[in-house]
């Protein structure tokens, strides 16, 4: 069978089994690149935070007395929240934990009601909360450390705002854009289940098949068109 015949079918066939993903990919990538990441990110929904300024009138509790109620710590940062002093703590155990730094009252886990101010706090929009809810379980669109408080905003843009229990911070921020664009991200590196793996086999095998159908589509552009034509690039 003539080298011809064979490109054609292999450039045919490849074409059919591909062609999709192909479409994809460059439908996948124009959506991405359609979109701020600041709006995908929802970065610009975050309010500025308020400088945390600490005087000697605060009578915060001294790192050696806070020490010496709770044990020995690998670290300990000084944070602001809700613009009030507070104690992070990272346990040797590896948790986080956080305190009042002026009563050394333990903070964690927060409750409802100061997850929803934390989140109230955080954006920047003029919509208030419609629910807070406690995930156990990861969802579609918060894979991240559970569980963790989700607190859905009443916005156009159907925000969804995740605060850790632990530490207090706004650990994730999910809107309609971003709903898009992670759909788009699934299809583009074809991880259907967890949307995070850009090298799994099946986008790799698939980015096989394309470029040989690539190549195949190449050889025959230069097969079929008479010499004649690439005389610019010297071939005779």
């Amino acid at each position: 069978m003539k080298l011809s015949i064979v490109m054609t079918k292999i450039h045919k066939w490849l074409a059919l089994i591909v062609g999709l993903q192909l479409l994809l990919w460059v439908l996948g990538g124009l959506v991405m690149s359609w979109f701020p990441i600041e709006n995908v990110r929802g970065e610009h929904n975050i309010r500025e935070d308020e400088s945390l300024i600490i005087t000697v009138e605060d009578n915060l509790l001294s790192i050696a007395d806070f020490l010496e109620s709770i044990g020995p710590v690998s670290r300990i940062e000084l944070k602001p929240l809700l613009g009030k002093p507070t104690y992070q703590v990272l346990t040797t155990e590896g948790s986080t934990l956080l305190f009042d730094a002026n009563t050394g009252e333990s903070l964690s886990p927060l409750p409802e009601e100061l997850s929803l101010q934390i989140a109230s706090a955080d954006f920047a929009g003029e919509a208030g909360a419609l629910s807070t809810t406690m995930l156990e379980q990861g969802n579609s669109e918060y894979r991240g450390p559970l569980p963790v408080w989700q607190v859905v905003m009443n916005d156009a843009e159907d925000t969804r705002l995740y605060v850790s229990p632990s530490t207090g911070d706004v650990i994730a921020r999910r809107n309609a854009t971003w709903r898009l664009y992670d759909f788009f991200w699934m299809l583009h590196i074809m991880d259907y289940k967890n949307r995070t793996d850009f090298n799994n086999p099946l986008v790799i095998f698939a980015s096989i098949l394309a470029l040989v159908a690539t190549i195949s589509g190449i050889w025959l552009i230069f097969y079929r068109f008479a010499r004649r034509d690439f005389r610019w690039l010297g071939i005779k």
